[in-house]
């Protein structure tokens, strides 16, 4: 099988077969196992729900610990909930780890917690073999009151589909950390290079300040972060999940000039690429520029690209010819190409 996500069918028919029975056997899980939903959500005792989250990162080295902050929280916000405790399986290539190493993920990860009060409470670290670099997986646990849940599912035909910030962020980071002697060779200056791997942080891959704004002022229907498999696949789990066919308009996606010349020079579909940093937002057509407004007020990029139709309707995208093709889309990020 090819490097990446599961496929939809496969996963969905995993799920069915062995995962879904057991999650309706318990009556305190609000949100369980399913396809375009990041976090599962749990009914405990109070006013609040918790919702857990738990990812890997398995692409890149440097920053690691920051990177698997990061994109447990995006998840755990997209849900409208505050991420408060994170735990992490660290493990590291037998031949290729130092102290200062391990310091230094340590380190990104208390300072990455630490910008948004969530507290570090344990976890596991390993020197293991068959690795040639490290890999983290990260469980983060957040809560939110019971009225102001959030789902991916949640959005209807007739919502707004806006985007923050625009697409491929989290990917421009990732070449220009991994792939630095070769974008030298093709005659990319340093400068270049080092705005591109400061994507990590400007525009960001984090949604945590856009996901925690627009929840607090408004009744969002779902948010989601489009991450492996890019914005295409990101759309489609949204609409998958809730059931609704969606129509995006190509010329309204903001793709940064930095992005697009990577994305031509390695051949990579930019709607394709993993797109930490971006947030999808789905919205009652009415709010659609009250939510914007807020955003750009807080200097946050934000666009609507499309809208949430009838699932008859399917995924649609209107080109940049003004022709509606079929929306492709993979769970298998284009940037495997060059790993």
């Amino acid at each position: 099988m090819k490097t990446g996500k599961l496929s939809h069918e496969i996963l969905s028919s995993l799920l069915d077969k062995h995962v879904k029975d057991l999650d309706r056997k318990d009556e305190r899980i609000i949100q369980g196992s399913k396809i375009g939903e990041d976090a599962a959500v749990i009914d405990i005792p109070g006013e609040k729900y918790l919702v857990a989250k738990t990812d890997p990162i398995t692409f890149t080295t440097d920053q690691i610990g920051y990177y698997v902050v990061n994109v447990n929280v995006n998840d755990i916000v997209c849900t409208g909930a505050e991420p408060k405790w994170f735990q992490s399986t660290i493990l590291l290539p037998e031949k290729k780890t130092s102290k200062s190493l391990i310091e230094r993920i340590f380190r990104q990860i208390h300072d990455a917690c630490k910008t948004m009060n969530i507290s570090v409470i344990g976890g596991h670290t390993e020197i293991t073999t068959g690795l040639n670099k490290p890999i983290i997986i990260g469980m983060l646990l957040g809560e939110v009151k019971k009225d102001k849940l959030v789902n991916t599912s949640g959005v209807k035909p007739g919502d707004s589909l806006i985007l923050t910030k625009g697409i491929f962020i989290e990917g421009t980071s990732i070449i220009a950390r991994e792939k630095q002697d070769f974008l030298r060779k093709h005659n990319f200056n340093q400068e270049f290079i080092e705005k591109c791997k400061n994507f990590l942080y400007n525009p960001g891959i984090s949604v945590y300040k856009e996901a925690r704004l627009a929840h607090n002022h408004f009744k969002i229907n779902g948010m989601h972060d489009p991450t492996e498999g890019g914005l295409a696949c990101g759309i489609a789990e949204m609409a998958i999940a809730s059931n609704a066919g969606v129509i995006i308009e190509e010329d309204k996606i903001e793709i940064l000039p930095e992005s697009e010349k990577l994305s031509k020079i390695f051949n990579l579909n930019p709607l394709g690429i993993i797109s930490s940093g971006s947030l999808l937002i789905g919205v009652d057509e009415e709010l659609t520029k009250d939510v914007i407004n807020l955003l750009v007020k807080n200097n946050i990029k934000a666009t609507k690209i499309g809208e949430f139709v009838q699932k008859d309707n399917g995924l649609k995208i209107i080109n940049k010819d003004k022709q509606i093709t079929n929306l492709k889309y993979s769970e298998i990020d284009e940037i495997i190409k060059i790993f």
